[in-house]
């Protein structure tokens, strides 16, 4: 199979050159700005476009690797453009492709009137923040790929992705968002757990250098063990040793924002104790955290 990709971003470009790397054939890249289609695919090793249409036309897989609020547009404009063929007799460059987004939130379901064009639509969601246009590729490898549409050719695109080595796990439509706020639970939120705490520091005489510095330890190494030991196994502090008297303090020095942060977590970390620690009566606590 050959892949396209409208869209040569962070997301178009690593997962081009991940897929080259994987001996995949890569048609090349379409982009409005004519320069980020031809650094992509001197990056892969492949072409760049003038058209969608042509680009289309020469894949057999097609990635709308745009931002999530462009995605309906652009498969708009590829479908007009396809029907307005079609009416002149010329051959339908979407029959027959797979056309594939890689957005976390939205469905395949985006692709509306697909069935009419003899195409498949699918959600491929790599469950990884890919942050660097040229480097992040490096790190798809260890990364769990999720995949939403219609049966067809769901096997097709899951077998694929497990012969590079990545796990995969096919979901519905109707859990697209609920998975996407998980991962951003485990992403984007953290960013603020730490912006919070980074925050208090400063109000106890930490710089923002100093601050930054000193909870590197301690997250680095709650994250190592998050992950060899799973949550419950690396919880430590004052919850999950019921320690009512620590948190009452905590919450009388804490307001605003950081008071809610504290309680929501908070509550969550006592779910956590729960399974650690089956003999323990949390009782008190949960009623304190109301």
């Amino acid at each position: 199979m050959k892949f396209g990709f409208i869209g040569a971003g962070k997301v178009g470009c690593s997962l081009g050159k991940y897929f080259a790397d994987n001996g995949q054939n890569i048609a090349g890249y379409y982009s409005v700005l004519k320069e980020d289609a031809i650094e992509a695919a001197q990056f892969t090793n492949s072409c760049s476009y003038d058209t969608m249409e042509q680009l289309a036309g020469d894949s057999d897989v097609l990635f709308l690797t745009v931002p999530d609020g462009q995605i309906e547009t652009v498969w708009n404009q590829l479908k007009e453009s396809c029907a307005i063929r079609i009416q002149r007799s010329d051959v339908s460059f979407l029959s027959n492709k797979i056309v594939c987004h890689c957005s976390g939130a939205l469905s395949s379901e985006v692709f509306t009137d697909i069935t009419e064009f003899g195409s498949y639509g699918y959600s491929i969601h790599p469950l990884f923040a890919v942050s660097n246009k040229y480097q992040s590729y490096k790190e798809l490898s260890n990364s769990y790929f999720t995949i939403e549409g219609p049966e067809k050719k769901l096997d097709d695109i899951k077998q694929l992705l497990e012969g590079f080595g990545n796990p995969v796990c096919v979901i519905s439509k109707k859990d697209k968002v609920k998975y996407h706020a998980a991962a951003a639970m485990a992403s984007n939120l953290v960013a603020g757990l730490i912006s919070s705490s980074e925050a208090l520091l400063k109000e106890c005489g930490f710089d923002n250098v100093s601050a930054h510095k000193a909870l590197v330890p301690i997250i680095s190494g709650n994250i190592k063990h998050i992950i060899h030991d799973g949550v419950a196994g690396a919880l430590t502090g004052p919850i999950e040793r019921n320690d009512i008297g620590t948190i009452r303090k905590h919450l009388s020095v804490l307001s605003g924002n950081d008071r809610e942060i504290y309680i929501a977590v908070s509550r969550q970390v006592v779910n956590i104790a729960k399974i650690k620690n089956k003999d323990r009566d949390y009782s008190e606590m949960e009623e304190i955290l109301k």
